[in-house]
């Protein structure tokens, strides 16, 4: 069992903590037992296993992780983003997903740059039945452990592709951008032909040139005394189901 924080093996993971040194390295971390264990599930490639078995008993043999790393409590907290671990930590190589050939829907996420919203992008468009979801613009970071848990393991196994604008232009789908002045409603917007959805930042919102990318812009109404903008997860589940929701 591993009981230091000087082991080599965990100063290498935490390490991988800068966003920088993980996209460089090629790799993802996955915290907790349900985001590594779905992760296994989906076929990634396991650099390495870290076990707190004081923490997590049995896990490795429910999950055929035998040669999983053991390490005290002390030393998984170590290496966690999380304050409290669940009792498992896993480093992968990132999964390269690319866009499948004829998608007729899928979300681009622009700027987005909280990874708990990333994560929930993700998640929310898996469970509308999305083709993918694109990341452009300054963030682009879905494999951020928050990111990865706040999609509940969706980034393993929906394609996560990052793009650029020329690149969305080039799709062959209508695109509809989410504008908050938009004089057209998402209600009224046809959703039911191969859609590319864009969703920008909430204190922001899209920049002019993915406006003017837009076939469509599109505003979702709000009677608010005081917000002036929805969050970006919620934009997107509005549309996503918006979209669900007229295909029937």
């Amino acid at each position: 069992m591993i009981t230091s924080v000087d082991n080599p093996r965990i100063k290498e993971v935490v390490r991988l903590r800068r966003a920088r040194v993980r996209r460089r390295e090629g790799v993802l971390i996955a915290e907790g037992p349900r985001e590594v264990g779905r992760a296994l599930a989906a076929g990634l490639v396991a650099r390495a296993v870290y076990l707190a078995p004081e923490l997590l008993p049995g896990w490795e043999h429910e999950h055929a992780a035998s040669d999983a790393h053991h390490v005290s409590a002390k030393v998984l907290a170590a290496m966690s983003y999380r304050a409290e671990p669940e009792g498992v930590l896993a480093v992968f190589e990132t999964p390269r997903a690319e866009l499948p050939q004829t998608p007729t829907l899928i979300l681009v996420a622009v700027d987005i740059e909280k990874p708990g919203n990333l994560g929930a992008m993700v998640r929310t468009a898996d469970a509308a039945g999305a083709d993918a979801v694109l990341f452009a613009g300054r963030y682009p970071d879905p494999w951020n452990p928050n990111a990865i848990r706040a999609s509940t393991g969706a980034v393993f196994t929906l394609p996560v592709v990052e793009t650029t604008l020329e690149d969305v232009q080039a799709l062959p789908l209508q695109k509809v951008a989410a504008v908050v002045r938009a004089q057209t409603t998402y209600t009224s917007a046809n959703l039911t032909e191969p859609t590319a959805l864009i969703v920008g930042a909430e204190d922001a919102g899209l920049d002019a040139d993915w406006c003017e990318a837009a076939d469509v812009q599109v505003a979702i109404p709000m009677h608010a005394r005081t917000a002036d903008s929805l969050n970006a997860a919620t934009s997107a589940a509005i549309l996503l189901f918006e979209a669900v929701r007229q295909r029937g």
